[in-house]
């Protein structure tokens, strides 16, 4: 790794019920995301272009993947606003940990539990 490559390639956020958290991901951002199975791990992917260079990810609901509150942070990007993704989250079933708030230039951050007990970052430029 340098400073000409992503430091971030690939993430998964763990699912104890994948099709539950896959309806709050598809809701909160109004994406559709793909199922596939992987060694055994039911995983539904979060959009992304093969051969763009851009990090993705996806929900993992298999033996190795745990849900938590406590780890690495995740943060999904909820550009250009997350207003209209914080204003889902409780009523698909999360809940807003610490609320938008600024981080000076560069946006702002919030806190959500998802469906499955994760805690997860959302950042936006407004």
């Amino acid at each position: 790794m340098d400073n000409t490559t992503n430091s971030l390639n690939w993430f998964e956020i763990p699912a104890i019920d994948i099709d539950r958290s896959k309806k709050f991901y598809e809701a909160i951002f109004g994406i559709e995301m793909e199922d596939n199975v992987m060694e055994g791990a039911k995983m539904a992917f979060f959009p992304w272009a093969q051969g763009s260079g851009k990090a993705t990810g996806a929900l993992v609901q298999g033996e190795n993947h745990k849900p938590s509150m406590e780890g690495t942070i995740v943060y999904l990007n909820a550009n250009p606003s997350m207003d209209n993704v914080i204003d889902k989250v409780e009523e698909e079933g999360g809940k807003v940990l610490v609320p938008k708030m600024s981080i000076g230039e560069h946006g702002h951050i919030a806190f959500i539990m998802d469906t499955e007990g994760n805690n997860i970052g959302i950042h936006s430029i407004e």
